[in-house]
């Protein structure tokens, strides 16, 4: 046991490594606790890469149902049409729900100009054929 205290009081001051060897406990103390907090980080560099489907089966489903989309956008652009013509309620309305689902089905477009043209053939139906 003497022989450890001596290999450690060998060591003199400019060798040890340790900063806070010169403060009193209370000060020890302390900082071991704020060092207990410390740690090391970093913000990302590079921003999130997009995911991607692969060109296997997850990218012929995905073209599946755009081109399903496209069915249900014109089926519903063509029933908006003639339901400037005739029947606005019914036509109309079947225009719009079926713009609806060519929309989550990815036609945007067709869908956004179905609900349109139907939404205005109703609209017209109701305030303006009246008259007629």
């Amino acid at each position: 046991m003497d022989k450890t205290r001596n290999d450690y009081s060998s060591l003199d001051d400019k060798s040890n490594t340790n900063p806070h060897a010169g403060r009193n406990f209370a000060a020890n103390t302390e900082s071991r606790e704020q060092e207990q907090y410390r740690e090391e980080t970093a913000a990302e560099i590079a921003g999130p890469r997009p995911i991607t489907t692969s060109t296997g089966e997850g990218g012929d489903q995905a073209q599946g149902q755009r081109a399903a989309g496209s069915a249900i956008g014109y089926g519903a652009l063509a029933l908006s049409i003639l339901s400037l013509f005739m029947m606005p309620f019914l036509f109309g309305a079947a225009g719009i729900i079926l713009g609806f689902l060519a929309r989550r089905r990815g036609a945007d477009t067709l869908g956004a100009w179905a609900i349109g043209i139907g939404a205005v053939s109703i609209i017209v139906g109701v305030f303006i054929l009246p008259f007629f």
